[in-house]
């Protein structure tokens, strides 16, 4: 059975390719043009042993919220692709990521219906990392609002501690790697679709 997505999708902003297999080894090739975006991603595939590319033409020279948010929606498109009916996989799955001084947790449901909670610590400003074409942290929920409403998942996400954004952020999109991992592995004792209404 193969799991896999891709999704092409162009705007008057991007052009954005992305492809993903949730069955394979952590091989990514990410060139978004925003350098800590493309570290983000690649952890994402990494910690989620999900094969992945992302290739993103974008309108950098407004910002980078354009291209980290087109590649956001198509993420999650292809991972819905990639889940089919869900059948025979675990569902649920959670993870708990120390980074230094920055713990997050994760925990996903692959329901069907979209939702995220996002817990960042309150009233931080919001801080750019990277040099040239910089990443706002502000961006990180929203990536995960546009990947859980287009991957029809529900999603979990808390930061227990941190100081360095850079943690706080990485830890994050490791987390949810993780969790999303845990989540599709497929479970030898499921038959079907893993819900008493029998579809997700």
């Amino acid at each position: 059975m193969s799991r896999t997505g891709s999704v092409a999708r162009q705007t008057a902003e991007t052009k954005v390719l992305v492809e993903i297999d949730l069955d394979g080894s952590g091989s990514t090739d990410i060139s978004t043009g925003v350098g800590f975006f493309d570290h983000m991603l690649s952890s994402f595939g990494k910690h989620g042993l999900f094969d992945l590319t992302v290739q993103v033409a974008g309108d950098l020279h407004i910002d980078s919220h354009h291209t980290v948010e087109d590649a956001a929606i198509a993420l999650g498109q292809a991972f819905a692709e990639a889940a089919g009916s869900k059948a025979g996989t675990r569902r649920f799955g959670d993870a708990v990521i120390p980074m230094d001084e920055a713990l997050v947790s994760a925990a996903v449901d692959l329901s069907g219906r979209p939702y995220l909670v996002h817990n960042e610590p309150e009233g931080a400003p919001p801080y750019l990392i990277g040099r040239d074409t910089s990443y706002a942290t502000t961006l990180t929920r929203h990536v995960f609002e546009s990947f859980t409403h287009h991957a029809r998942v529900a999603l979990h996400v808390t930061v227990h501690a941190g100081r360095d954004w850079h943690h706080i952020t990485e830890a994050q999109y490791k987390a949810v790697a993780r969790a999303l991992r845990a989540a599709v592995e497929l479970d030898p004792r499921q038959q079907g679709v893993p819900s008493t209404k029998g579809v997700l």
